[in-house]
């Protein structure tokens, strides 16, 4: 049996005062920063259930906006971060029986959708990426990208990493058809070298790469 560790027990420090709502919002929010990996102008939160009806009162909005801001989940600026000027935010409340009780979509600058559910004692996944399943929980160094099915994408890409006597711990593929648009993302056990970002963007056909580290 796998041993549990002390941020298992009792959850992370945080700005208060729910782990799920506020923390878990956080680091959703935190997440969907390092994917989307470039200068956030606007974005629009779309909070489902539990998150929804009582996300307020716990800070969920506060802590998302954070998140996507950059701050961790022990920074005093939460509490005052609708008080920001340099981004455009946004909203809405839903309910949707076929999500995750504290469930979120984070639209970013209207050309990417995240979705993440928070699921108890700070500890989240990140579900979709504009429609592709996915499955992070900032437990490991991650690859992301964007490319045009076809074959032999995935072993020119792994191949790069392994060049580099970097493991891969885990690899997941989704497309939305046949020839069309795929993503694929490895799990790594290393912090994966800007060099080999650079030599998978170079490959034909790519569209999107991004390195997803750690949550602390």
């Amino acid at each position: 049996m796998k041993n549990k560790g002390l941020f298992d027990v009792i959850s992370p420090i945080m700005i208060g005062p729910s782990s799920s709502h506020t923390a878990g919002a956080i680091r959703l929010g935190l997440m969907a920063r390092c994917i989307y990996n470039n200068k956030i102008k606007k974005v629009e939160f779309t909070l489902y259930n539990s998150f929804a009806q009582t996300g307020k009162g716990h800070g969920t909005d506060k802590g998302l906006l954070a998140g996507i801001l950059g701050h961790c989940v022990d920074d005093i600026k939460t509490k005052d971060i609708f008080s920001v000027k340099d981004i455009k935010y946004s909203f809405n409340f839903k309910e949707d029986l076929s999500r995750h009780p504290n469930s979120v979509d984070i639209k970013i600058n209207d050309e990417m959708m995240i979705s993440g559910d928070s699921i108890g004692a700070g500890e989240i996944r990140i579900t979709s990426i504009n429609g592709f399943s996915v499955n992070l929980a900032g437990q490991y160094h991650t690859i992301l990208l964007m490319y045009k099915d076809k074959p032999g994408m995935i072993s020119k890409a792994s191949t790069i990493i392994q060049d580099r006597n970097i493991n891969i711990a885990s690899l997941h593929c989704d497309r939305n058809e046949k020839g069309g648009t795929a993503s694929m993302y490895f799990a790594l056990d290393a912090n994966p070298q800007d060099e080999i970002i650079e030599d998978i963007k170079k490959i034909e056909d790519v569209y999107f790469v991004t390195k997803v580290g750690k949550l602390d």
